[in-house]
């Protein structure tokens, strides 16, 4: 592999920025110095003056679908979709009742298997796994310390839906994982208050696509979060909160840190800038892109997740991207289909850095330091990724050359992902990203995909939660 000098650019990390170049020697980062410019004669020069110089961004929350049959392409479109958004490492979940066989329904050990056979050779850039704990599995609890043994060092459970963990068993998973190394990943709702809502509403003949967020209540979320941060505090494991929506749930874990739990938690960026006034539309299908659980909240709400954000109650920023089509899984709201059976999820695989420098950065809400942060440095270390998320000599030559000056407008038309619609249709944003480079290897140029199927590495992790 040629050896890369990216050259004039401003390198960030999440301690600081600095005019800096960077010799990439291989796949790894070999020096950082105010002035390279002697190496340029044994190396290929990438000018980046007037840029910032990124980590690659590690997008640790995603139901990237696996390829099929009837769509062959489908898990390495998104892999270059979020190239394009200059994330170079996502993790997946296995998604639960979306193709997986009989026996990955069951087993974790399965459907990991089935999943890695999947994918491999499949992604542009690198990917790793989260594996969904279903509570259909016949003992998922008995397969964590053999997950993480095989490089699988987190696991998500669900305290709601028809598959989630009852409390024992998420308690009991809890445990398990945190003595063998690895950390518990939790969606907080609470079933009993949300089931409760749900029937009242389709009782009532509340069925149109807004009352899914009519009853998803702020509240089901924190008691569910306080719940998880209990437990969290009895076992002493490293946990972690995905997709917080609400100013009630952060409350919960701003106090847990407090005490000194080992507790982290996630917001999305549909979180960041949308609100719950998306639910008024009269288009019963603009409705059904945003029905997401959690729902889109008040823009208190929002403004909270900023600053929860900027003063570290909140960790990371991830895109929970669901791949769902407004042509097909949305328009089920259109045919009549009750809003409790409408697909969950929206797009944003390739829209984490737009969205969280457009409307953080360049806002005002964020430094720039802290948008590293976020998005690279504290996913990269808490979910194990130990070679990525930092630009750092004997790191992974994961580089985002980014431009700050530019603006642009979201639109779907423009976008790479599997979706057909994005739920951030005419946004406007600063920034863009112009080149990126996975261990060295350039996957964008310019704007333009050059990568190469089959060139992203299945990542193994060890531990998880520091």
């Amino acid at each position: 592999m040629t050896r890369l000098l990216v050259r004039g650019g401003t390198v960030v990390t999440a301690s600081g920025s600095r005019r800096a170049d960077i010799a990439i020697d291989g796949d790894r980062i070999e020096a950082i110095e105010p002035d390279l410019s002697g190496l340029a004669g044994s190396a290929e020069v990438v000018d980046a003056a007037g840029l910032l110089v990124l980590p690659g961004v590690v997008d640790v929350h995603t139901h990237t679908r696996v390829a099929t049959d009837a769509e062959p392409d489908r898990f390495f479109q998104d892999s270059v979709a979020a190239a394009f958004g200059g994330t170079t490492t996502f993790l997946a979940f296995n998604n639960p009742g979306t193709g997986s066989s009989p026996a990955a329904e069951r087993s974790l050990l399965a459907g990991l298997r089935e999943w890695r056979a999947a994918t491999e050779r499949d992604s542009a850039i690198d990917y790793a796994v989260s594996l969904a704990i279903s509570g259909r599995m016949d003992d998922p609890v008995a397969e964590l310390p053999a997950m993480v043994d095989a490089g699988v060092s987190t696991a998500k459970a669900f305290m709601v839906f028809d598959f989630r963990l009852d409390d024992v068993r998420l308690f009991e998973a809890m445990g398990v994982l945190g003595r063998r190394g690895g950390m518990l990943q939790v969606h907080c709702e609470d079933a009993i208050l949300i089931d409760a809502a749900v029937a009242a509403a389709l009782h009532r003949g509340n069925t149109a696509a807004r009352y899914h967020a009519e009853t998803r209540p702020a509240y089901a979320e924190g008691v569910a979060t306080a719940r998880a941060m209990a437990f969290a505090r009895a076992t002493g494991a490293p946990v972690h909160v995905v997709h917080l929506s609400s100013a009630d749930a952060l409350r919960h874990v701003r106090e847990a840190k407090g005490l000194g739990l080992r507790v982290s938690a996630e917001t999305c960026p549909h979180y960041l800038a949308l609100t719950d006034e998306r639910y008024a539309a009269a288009d019963e299908l603009e409705v059904a892109k945003v029905v997401i659980s959690p729902p889109l909240r008040t823009a208190a709400d929002r403004d909270a997740m900023w600053t929860g954000l900027a003063g570290g109650d909140l960790d990371l920023i991830a895109t929970d991207h669901v791949p769902d089509r407004a042509s097909t899984d949305k328009a089920d709201a259109l045919r009549g289909v009750p809003f409790d059976r409408i697909s969950n999820g929206a797009p944003g695989i390739e829209t984490l850095l737009a969205i969280a420098y457009g409307e953080g950065v360049a806002r005002g809400r964020l430094t720039i330091e802290r948008l590293v942060d976020v998005l690279a440095a504290t996913p990269a270390r808490r979910f194990g990724l130990t070679r990525k998320g930092s630009i750092e000599v004997g790191k992974d030559a994961d580089v985002v050359l980014f431009d700050p000056a530019a603006r642009r407008v979201l639109r779907a038309a423009d976008l790479h992902h599997t979706s057909d619609y994005t739920p951030y249709e005419g946004l406007e944003v600063d920034g863009a990203v112009r080149s990126v480079f996975v261990r060295g290897r350039v996957v964008i140029r310019d704007g333009a995909f050059v990568g190469d199927r089959g060139y992203g590495r299945f990542v193994e992790r060890e531990g998880a939660g520091a």
